[in-house]
């Protein structure tokens, strides 16, 4: 594919929610985690930590822009030049948002946050919520918020981890870093907990708040089973033919997905059609294409 195929899948509906993205983090970051010295994720967290060991001119906005451009340019290769620009672009818009709140705008946050005060719990929960939704938005239309996440794709497979193992192994690393720095454990403890909302509230907006089920039934009564289910939920379902191994007879394996409310009642109608019918249900997290038997 060419360059200018490439550029092509660039859209401005994404760029509009990447600036979205861009700019709740920056809110999140510097008016609750900044200013009562907590410790973002990542290169935000690696960024936090030399702002404060450095002249007043080094500030967060420009440690953003320095350590998180070079890195998705190192990913360039691998993840793309849609992903990467805008990865960079959400970059951009979070640490230009953070300049203006810290530098512009008329709010103090050198001293403490201007809505929870010096309360780092509240500090904690609500910077960890607010910069999740933020960093949540930009992976969901096709950027990023912190270039961690590109060297865990690189080096994870060759040191045989997995990504989330690589970025928790390097906050880690960031927290127990920050704890000696500072001489005192109790900012990068509460670090942890902004991490750990950041992390849950990421899942969420990536993932959907309600996960749908996908049920997988082995049954010998397709048609009985099938029909049931159709009428109760008017849903599609996809049926495969297969066979038991150790009985040797011909069994039916039927797939349907429903959401989380439909599971009780799916599995009292598929009882009441097959007594002895096989049935495992997962959690998934996006459900894409028309709900019909044609999709």
């Amino acid at each position: 594919m060419t360059l200018k195929q490439q550029l092509g899948k660039l859209k401005w509906k994404n760029f509009l929610f990447l600036t979205v993205a861009g700019m709740v983090n920056a809110f999140g970051v510097t008016m609750f985690i900044a200013p009562v010295d907590l410790y973002d994720s990542g290169i935000s967290g690696t960024s936090i930590l030399l702002s404060q060991l450095t002249p007043e001119w080094l500030s967060l906005s420009l440690f953003l822009l320095v350590l998180n451009i070079p890195l998705f340019l190192y990913g360039l290769r691998k993840q793309g030049i849609v992903f990467t620009i805008y990865a960079i672009y959400t970059v951009a818009v979070y640490s230009f948002g953070a300049w203006l709140i810290t530098d512009v705008l008329p709010v103090d946050v050198s001293i403490v946050s201007p809505l929870a005060g010096s309360d780092l719990l509240l500090c904690a929960i609500f910077g960890g919520l607010i910069s999740g939704i933020g960093s949540g938005m930009a992976i969901r239309f096709g950027g990023a918020m912190d270039g961690i996440e590109v060297l865990a794709v690189i080096f994870a497979k060759r040191l045989g981890i997995t990504v989330g193992t690589f970025v928790m192994a390097y906050n880690l690393v960031l927290y127990i870093i920050c704890g000696f720095v500072i001489h005192s454990w109790i900012l990068p403890l509460y670090s942890i907990v902004t991490y750990g909302a950041a992390l849950k509230t990421v899942d969420f907006i990536v993932e959907g708040l309600d996960r749908s089920k996908a049920a997988t039934i082995v049954t010998v009564h397709p048609d009985e089973v099938c029909a049931a289910l159709s009428e109760a939920f008017e849903c599609g379902m996809t049926i495969t033919e297969a066979k038991g191994y150790y009985s040797d007879s011909p069994k039916t394996v039927v797939y349907i997905v429903v959401n989380r409310f439909q599971v009780g009642k799916m599995k009292e109608l598929v009882r009441e059609n097959d007594r002895s019918a096989y049935i495992s249900i997962a959690e998934i997290a996006d459900v894409y294409g028309a709900n019909t038997d044609k999709a």
